[in-house]
C-alpha cells in the first residue's frame, strides 16, 4: 500500500493543512534526473501531489528521486498527510503480509478434513458483490473511515 493508493481510495489527498490552508502551483514542469525542484514551494520530506502528468501523477515525497523524467503541464500541490496515516499504511501492509494469500484465494470456501470456511466477496480483497468492504478494507474500516471524503 503506498500514500497514492490510499489516498485515492479514500478520496482525500489531504491538500489543506490543519488552518484551512491549501498552496499549489500550476504551469508547466520539467522532471529531469528523476527529480522535480520545489525548494522554494515545499521543505524536503514533505509530500506533494502531481495531477495532469503523464508519467508521474499521485504523491511523491519530495527530496527523493525516482520520477519519470518528463514535462508536462498541470498542478503541483502540496500535501499535509498525517503521521497516522504512515501508521495506518504500515498496519495495512502487515496484515496484507500475514493474510494477503488467503483474501486473494480465487476460493470463497473450502473443506477439507473436517475443516471448513466461508469468505464473503469477489477475491480480490476489496470489495464483496454486494460493494461492501472485505478483506484489508474491512479490517481497516473504523481507522479509514475518519480520513474517508464522499
Amino acid at each position: 500500500m503506498d500514500v497514492t493508493e490510499l489516498c485515492g481510495d479514500l478520496h482525500n489527498w489531504f491538500e489543506v493543512d490543519g488552518m484551512g490552508r491549501s498552496a499549489k502551483l500550476t504551469g508547466t514542469f520539467t522532471i529531469a534526473d528523476g527529480a522535480i525542484d520545489l525548494a522554494s514551494f515545499i521543505p524536503e520530506g514533505q509530500y506533494f501531489r502531481i495531477v495532469g502528468s503523464a508519467l508521474n501523477d499521485g504523491a511523491h515525497k519530495y527530496g527523493e528521486n525516482g520520477l519519470t523524467d518528463e514535462t508536462f503541464t498541470g498542478e503541483i500541490r502540496a500535501m499535509w498527510v498525517p503521521k497516522a496515516i504512515f501508521e495506518l499504511i504500515q498496519d495495512m501492509d502487515d496484515w496484507l503480509e500475514k493474510y494477503g494469500d488467503a483474501i486473494n484465494s480465487p476460493y470463497t470456501s473450502e473443506s477439507f478434513g473436517g475443516y471448513s470456511y466461508s469468505k464473503a466477496g469477489a477475491g480480490d480483497g476489496s470489495s464483496s458483490a454486494d460493494g461492501s468492504a472485505t478483506g484489508v478494507w474491512a479490517v481497516f474500516a473504523s481507522r479509514l473511515i475518519k480520513w474517508k471524503k464522499v
